[in-house]
């Protein structure tokens, strides 16, 4: 596809977004949320007859060659939720999202959740609640995102012991939450669907 030109079509249902930041929320042909995929990797997709159904208007229009005998330019709509021929796993897992510090701090809304300052992701640390020096884990339930100055004054204490409580309890999100954390640039068909698979007990991530 990289022949192909592409634009984004203004629609209302749709926010104004950067070509190269847009991307398509890919599912298995069961409604199964798969992940994020290029608009690239969507368009292959098409060409190879192998998207099972599509959700939403059509947000991003390719262009193509010229047609030898009518000379007409083809012309390829993309739509920002795209359904995948192939084995369907009724019964699959959602995956776990991966623990890192981009996923984390996006979690906690770049707060440190000691002090409750905004920071960058350069003044963010990992902190681990229990320290790896008592047994603690580094795992989602165990992390918060803390600014340099929280993380140094509590070291290797528990928040308890160092009388700096937790401003929220570190949960490890759900698959869609991480989709929804992991994006900026969500289209709003894409977040409206998206927000119907949020687990019931959990406010919308964004």
């Amino acid at each position: 596809m990289d022949s192909h030109t592409a634009e984004i079509i203004e629609h209302p249902a749709f926010a104004r977004a950067d070509l190269h930041s847009t991307r398509v929320l890919s599912l298995d042909a069961a409604g199964r949320i798969l992940d994020w995929i290029s608009w690239q990797d969507a368009a292959c997709l098409y060409v190879r007859d192998a998207v099972a159904w599509t959700l939403g208007e059509a947000c991003l229009t390719l262009h193509g060659g010229f047609q030898r005998d009518s000379g007409d330019q083809s012309i390829l709509l993309l739509h920002p939720i795209v359904a995948s021929r192939g084995q369907c796993h009724s019964g699959a897992v959602d995956p776990s999202p991966a623990l890192s510090n981009a996923a984390l701090f996006a979690r906690d809304r770049y707060l440190c959740l000691y002090c409750g300052r905004h920071c960058s992701r350069g003044e963010l640390t990992r902190d681990h609640v229990l320290p790896l020096s008592r047994g603690g884990r580094d795992v989602w339930e165990n992390v918060v995102s803390a600014c340099l100055a929280c993380n140094l004054r509590k070291g290797g204490r528990t928040p308890q012991q160092a009388g700096m409580p937790l401003l929220a309890i570190p949960y490890k999100p759900s698959w869609v939450e991480h989709l929804i954390l992991c994006n900026r640039n969500i289209l709003a068909d894409q977040m409206e669907f998206l927000v119907h698979h949020l687990p019931r007990d959990r406010r919308p991530a964004a």
